[in-house]
C-alpha cells in the first residue's frame, strides 16, 4: 500500500467521539478518543494504545496487530456517521481487510503516548446525502514512530436494504440463539491464548483443519448482538489457525491481506484450513487461511508472520494442498 501525506491544521481542534459511533455498547472496549477532519476526504484520528486488554493481548508493552485492526474497524463507523452522513442503525459490510505493521510495532512504548491515525479516504459512492461505500486507507504512528497501515473497502446499506439482503438471518436476536453450541477448544497455549475462553477454533480429525468454535457470550467478540460471525472474530480465528501451524514456536501476524466473500453464518459449522505459501522476499513465513461454510470459502486471509520477540527462528514450511472441505 502506498503511503501518503495529509495537510493537518493545527488550529483544528479535535472532536470528541459519541460512543455509538464506533459501534460498541461496552465504552471500555472504544478505543478512539478524538477526530478532525484536515482536507477533503482526508482526517486524523487519536486512539488509545492500552497496555493490556481484555482480549487483544499486548505482552511485553508490544503492539498487537490485531488490536490496530480494531482501531482501523472503529474508524469504519465513525467516519461513516461523523463525516459522511450516514445514519445510525445503518450497516456497514466489510468488502476486504488488509493491515501491515512495522517491525518498530513490537518494541515496547509508552501507553501514554497516544496513537495517531492519518486516514485518506477514496472512491466514496454516495447515495442520496450519504456515502454508500468508502475506501479508507489509514497510517498510524505513536509519537514519532510508525506503527503501520491499513487499508479497507466497506459498503454501507439502510436497515431496510440490509433487512431485504439478509432475508431469514435478518433478525440478529434469533440468528445468536440458533447459534451452533461451540464445541471443546484447542489448547489455549497453541494457539498464544492464556483462557481457553478466548480460543475460537475447536479440534477435528482432518489434519491442518479445524471448526470455527463461536462463543456468542464473548463480551468483546460479541459486544453487541449480531446476525453473523463478526469480522473480528474471523481475523483472530485466522491468526490462531496461523500460531497453532507454527507452534511451539510463538509468532506475530505482521501482515494479513483479508477478502470477505460471504457470511459466515451463525447456525452451521464452519471449517477453517491453513496451507503454506511460499515465502515473502524477505523469508517471512507465509500462510493462506480459507474459512469454508456448505462447501464454499466464505472468509481468506494471507498471512505473513515474524518471530515474537524472544523467541527462536521460524522453521521455513513447506507448501502443501489443503485439505478437502468438510461439508
Amino acid at each position: 500500500m502506498p503511503r501518503f501525506a495529509t495537510v493537518t491544521h493545527a488550529a483544528t481542534r479535535f472532536e470528541a467521539i459519541p460512543q455509538q459511533f464506533v459501534h460498541k455498547l461496552d465504552a471500555d472496549e472504544v478505543l478512539l478518543t478524538g477526530w478532525r477532519k484536515t482536507g477533503p476526504d482526508t482526517y486524523e484520528v487519536l486512539a488509545r494504545r492500552p497496555h493490556a486488554h481484555s482480549f487483544y493481548l499486548s505482552g511485553n508493552g508490544s503492539y498487537d496487530p490485531l488490536l490496530f485492526a480494531e482501531t482501523v474497524r472503529q474508524l469504519l463507523p465513525l467516519l461513516s456517521h461523523a463525516a459522511y452522513g450516514v445514519p445510525l442503525g445503518h450497516q456497514l459490510i466489510w468488502d476486504d481487510f488488509t493491515y501491515s505493521m512495522d517491525v518498530a510495532a513490537l518494541e515496547a512504548a509508552d501507553s501514554e503516548i497516544p496513537v495517531r491515525l492519518v486516514v485518506r479516504c477514496t472512491a466514496v459512492t454516495r447515495r442520496g446525502s450519504h456515502a454508500s461505500a468508502i475506501v479508507l486507507h489509514a497510517e498510524a504512528y505513536q509519537g514519532s514512530r510508525r506503527l503501520g497501515e491499513a487499508r479497507t473497502r466497506f459498503t454501507v446499506h439502510s436497515a431496510a436494504v440490509y433487512r431485504r439482503l439478509r432475508g431469514a438471518y435478518a433478525d440478529a436476536h434469533r440468528a445468536m440463539a440458533d447459534a451452533v453450541l461451540p464445541g471443546l477448544p484447542l489448547p489455549a497455549r497453541r494457539v498464544g491464548r492464556v483462557s481457553p475462553y478466548d480460543v475460537v477454533l475447536s479440534p477435528d480429525a482432518a489434519t491442518g483443519r479445524w471448526q470455527l468454535c463461536v462463543d456468542t457470550g464473548h463480551p468483546v467478540l460479541f459486544d453487541h448482538p449480531v446476525d453473523h460471525v463478526p469480522g473480528m472474530l474471523l481475523l483472530e480465528a485466522a491468526r490462531q489457525a496461523t500460531q497453532a501451524v507454527a507452534d511451539p514456536l510463538p509468532v506475530v501476524p505482521m501482515t494479513m491481506h483479508t477478502e470477505f466473500h460471504r457470511y459466515v453464518e451463525l447456525d452451521a459449522p464452519c471449517w477453517v484450513e491453513v496451507e503454506a505459501l511460499p515465502a515473502d522476499p524477505s523469508g517471512r513465513c507465509r500462510v493462506r487461511v480459507n474459512m469454508r461454510q456448505h462447501g464454499t470459502v466464505c472468509f481468506a486471509a494471507d498471512i505473513t508472520v515474524e518471530r515474537a520477540p524472544g523467541s527462536f527462528p521460524l522453521p521455513v514450511l513447506a507448501p502443501r494442498e489443503a485439505a478437502p472441505a468438510l461439508v
